[in-house]
């Protein structure tokens, strides 16, 4: 045992820079375990304080060691170890990781200490939702909930609510997201102010509207008829001469949204479904795949006229919205048959007069861009020698591209995506397996192919640019 105080009895004593000696450095398990000794008469130098703290220093070390040594082998966790616990703590203090201690990596779970005797708990990492797809499919976009308190600090309260809206699908189809779109659009012209010495005509469009744009976009891919409407608005914003007054400028941006909508949207509906039901007649069986607002009003309206016919409704599994429409056709008293899958591709479309189908989009080579299931409907009715009619809206046409599979132009459904396989939300249907295309121009009865109709659109859209 050590002696239990500083003494001759120290093997060796400690030299000061003048090469005096001085008191002999403490014994490590004395420095711990004994009284303190009493104070040194003798004031001392700043060498023989350094000197001295550097010897206290290793002792604490020391002790830790030999502490931390004594309950490993007892087996026993070293925060119960008592004294020599806390100058294990000690001994860490102003370090930031202890020696040997190893960060786990990224996206592994953690788990806590524990607290207080309850359950440890645990650091839940968020996981990316595109790590489970495949590399050649890395293109293709997939919507997701942006935070506001990650958004531009330029975009609208009213565009925010509508960006959650669409990355959670509260507004799905091409249409809704295009009209809300409109809608809040409308909200930050009223609130738009020129600052001083710009314009609107050079002002608005890169530093308010395109925030907006870059918002939804991140939430979910834009639709073709949003992107449709982006471009007559921005062309719209652009003939504004530079001294338009700004209140001018305005009303005349928000009479051209009001036209916009009454037009494109809201007459398109009532034409299509008009031009639609008069191509049924009584006694036809009418085939069509999912839910679509334009077929719904088309048959609803048929009813209406008084047309005795039957409904084939084929639904798509992963998404089960048409049965919404078979319980409406039903509750109107049109005979409905509905099945759940496309299991009744081959035994009842053989059997139909025309087949209804709703699309998304239309791009210039004729294809039909709508949702996964539609193309395999179109292909089996074409085979079978039944018509194949698609409802859709001019504004929901691309003039500058084409699409010839499901893979240029799709999203990744993010309810479906897991890491074993996941789901496109669209599909591609060629243009030889569409009969017609009813839209809301008075051409042929509204019933074209797809082609013909697209020399229309630049004759229609130029009154809405001007």
């Amino acid at each position: 045992m050590a002696a239990e105080g500083y003494g001759a009895a120290s093997p060796a004593t400690a030299t000061t820079q003048d090469g005096a000696k001085g008191a002999a450095p403490p014994n490590p398990a004395a420095s711990i375990n004994s009284p303190a000794p009493a104070a040194n008469p003798e004031k001392l130098t700043p060498a023989q304080l350094k000197a001295k703290a550097k010897a206290e220093k290793q002792a604490r070390r020391a002790a830790a060691k030999e502490a931390k040594s004594a309950v490993a082998a007892a087996g026993q966790p070293a925060q119960q170890s008592g004294s020599a616990g806390a100058d294990s703590k000690g001994a860490a203090k102003g370090k930031g990781k202890q020696e040997g201690q190893q960060v786990p990596p990224k996206g592994v779970l953690v788990h806590r200490p524990s607290v207080s005797g309850r359950r440890p708990s645990i650091m839940v990492v968020e996981k990316d939702a595109r790590s489970g797809i495949p590399e050649c499919f890395s293109h293709i976009p997939m919507a997701k909930r942006i935070p506001t308190s990650q958004a531009h600090k330029d975009v609208h309260p009213a565009v925010l609510a509508v960006g959650q809206q669409m990355a959670t699908f509260a507004l799905k189809d091409s249409i809704s997201r295009l009209k809300a779109t409109l809608l809040a659009f409308r909200k930050v012209i009223e609130s738009y102010e020129t600052p001083k010495g710009n314009s609107l005509s050079r002002h608005f469009v890169p530093h308010v509207l395109n925030p907006q744009i870059e918002y939804l976009t991140e939430c979910r891919p834009m639709c073709f008829a949003m992107g449709n409407a982006i471009r007559l608005l921005k062309a719209k914003v652009n003939k504004f001469d530079i001294n338009t007054p700004e209140d001018e400028a305005k009303e005349g941006l928000l009479e051209w949204i009001d036209f916009l909508i009454n037009e494109r949207i809201t007459l398109a509906e009532y034409v299509i479904a008009r031009n639609a039901a008069q191509s049924i007649n009584d006694g036809d069986t009418i085939v069509t795949y999912g839910r679509h607002r334009l077929v719904e009003k088309t048959l609803l309206r048929a009813r209406k006229e008084g047309k005795s016919f039957n409904v084939t409704v084929l639904d798509d599994p992963y998404v089960g919205e048409g049965k919404e429409l078979a319980k409406v056709l039903r509750h109107a008293g049109i005979p409905v048959l509905y099945s759940p899958n496309l299991g009744g591709l081959r035994s009842k479309v053989p059997a139909a007069s025309n087949v209804f189908l709703g699309g998304e989009a239309i791009f210039a080579n004729g294809s039909l861009h709508a949702p996964s299931g539609t193309a395999d409907v179109a292909m089996a009715a074409t085979n079978a020698g039944a018509k194949v009619i698609v409802l859709c809206e001019t504004i929901n046409f691309d003039r500058e591209r084409v699409s010839v599979d499901a893979l240029t132009y799709n999203e990744i459904d993010p309810e479906r995506n897991t890491g074993d396989c996941f789901r496109l939300l669209f599909d591609n249907t060629h243009e030889r397996y569409i009969t017609g295309v009813i839209t809301e121009i008075e051409f042929g009865g509204g019933n074209s192919p797809a082609q013909a109709i697209l020399a229309l659109l630049r004759k229609q859209e130029d009154p809405l640019i001007a």
